[in-house]
């Protein structure tokens, strides 16, 4: 009895690894469509985001113009602090989870993903990604990358929590990636501050 029900676990579990690898395949080669390929591959040059949520981000979101600047569509996927005021108070509150579940969800996955590894270190993986990007691209991208992990490590080392630290670099990481995706890629150079600059009207 023992031995059956582990072959047909071990059969459904097969089942499903080959389901996931043909998924996984479709995705790669829709994100190789000219319609998505380039900002594609200009998204994978963050930390913590590969081919499936680069795409997600690209179709769910649609027109990343819509939104004036990065905290408004950070505020769109649900990853602002929300905030319960009285006339003389504001208490600050967790992110709103307001918005696209999907997308948040994997922005906090990338968040975990840049805060692990030695600040400014790239791996092999991501030195794949950024090859034949242009120079502004990748610039903008690797201080993206710098300033989140150091953010990250500089929260931790001043008692905030994990997931609150988390939350708060998938933020900022949504501002970098609607910069990216508008054009807007210069970062202005107040120390400690750098975000991405907002689209003057």
């Amino acid at each position: 009895m023992y031995r059956e029900t582990l072959d047909e676990y071990l059969a459904s579990y097969g089942e499903q690894e080959a389901k996931i690898e043909r998924y996984d395949k479709r995705i790669e080669e829709i994100a190789l469509e000219a319609r998505y390929q380039e900002n594609v591959k200009k998204l994978g040059c963050f930390l913590g985001i590969r081919t499936h949520t680069a795409l997600s981000l690209i179709v769910e979101t649609g027109d990343f113009e819509r939104f004036a600047k990065g905290n408004t569509y950070a505020a769109f996927l649900g990853l602002t602090p929300g905030e319960r005021s009285s006339s003389e108070n504001i208490n600050r509150l967790g992110i709103s989870k307001a918005g696209n579940k999907h997308l948040r969800v994997l922005l906090i996955e990338a968040a975990k993903g840049i805060c692990k590894g030695a600040i400014g270190y790239k791996s092999k993986g991501l030195r794949a990604r950024q090859s034949g990007q242009p120079a502004e691209v990748i610039a903008y991208a690797d201080k993206a990358n710098t300033r989140l992990r150091s953010k990250y490590y500089k929260m931790i080392r001043h008692g905030k929590k994990k997931n609150v630290a988390v939350a708060s670099i998938a933020r900022e990481l949504a501002c970098f990636i609607w910069g990216m995706m508008t054009g807007n890629i210069s970062i202005r150079p107040a120390a400690g501050t750098s975000v991405p600059a907002v689209r003057q009207a």
